[in-house]
């Protein structure tokens, strides 16, 4: 491994770098993106029970809104029901805004890890090249081997790049499609607790277990 960075040169120092951000998002992005995290089917279940008690107070809207992402958007919506529909409904899509924006936290960073790390490989390979047509210059091309040594070198900077920058993109794809399912379904349980709440639709007690 050593000798393959000192082949590459000083250019794999920020390429490296880049690799040792993409893994550190990734890893705290598929901890911090799962859907029982996020947004678990069995907080909505409580919910519509304690709705269909009438147990709801203070402490189970401040207990519900340091729960998860979705428990935020929901309590959000309860605190200002008494205000209306539609101001139930402005404050669950300010607050989800709020929710989106955080969910999506550090996937710029690793697009543009997967946008540059090519790039940085393509700039190190442009360097070798430089310095190989600088040899040939002063030794001309008889030797063939040495060459031919120094294109590999080169490219080594390239490989090394892609290699990184492929899983980044894929990983980056990946979480954006997580973090719009995830939305969806948060879209889906908020209108259900409007509807709910404004008496146009029934509490659902079927995912609720009995105790």
């Amino acid at each position: 491994m050593y000798e393959l960075l000192k082949a590459g040169g000083l250019i794999m120092i920020p390429i490296l770098l880049c690799s040792v951000v993409a893994l550190a998002i990734i890893i705290e992005r598929f901890w911090t993106l799962r859907p029982q995290k996020v947004a678990p089917r069995s907080i909505v279940n409580d919910l519509m029970a304690r709705l269909k008690k009438k147990e709801l107070n203070g402490k189970t809207l401040k207990d519900l809104q340091q729960s998860t992402p979705l428990g935020r958007v929901l309590a959000a919506g309860l605190i200002n029901a008494k205000h209306g529909r539609e101001i139930m409904k402005e404050s669950i899509e300010e607050e989800a805004s709020h929710v989106v924006h955080e969910l999506e936290r550090f996937l710029t960073a690793l697009g543009s890890v997967a946008a540059i790390a090519p790039l940085l490989g393509l700039l190190g390979t442009v360097i070798g090249m430089i310095d190989v047509f600088a040899e040939i210059q002063i030794a001309g091309t008889g030797n063939t081997q040495a060459l031919a040594g120094g294109i590999s070198k080169a490219l080594i900077t390239t490989a090394v790049g892609l290699t990184i920058a492929i899983p980044a993109l894929v990983c980056h794809r990946y979480f954006q499609r997580r973090v719009d399912e995830l939305v969806v379904e948060m879209e889906q349980q908020a209108l259900k607790l409007v509807e709910v709440v404004h008496g146009d639709r029934d509490v659902d007690m079927s995912g609720v277990k009995s105790k």
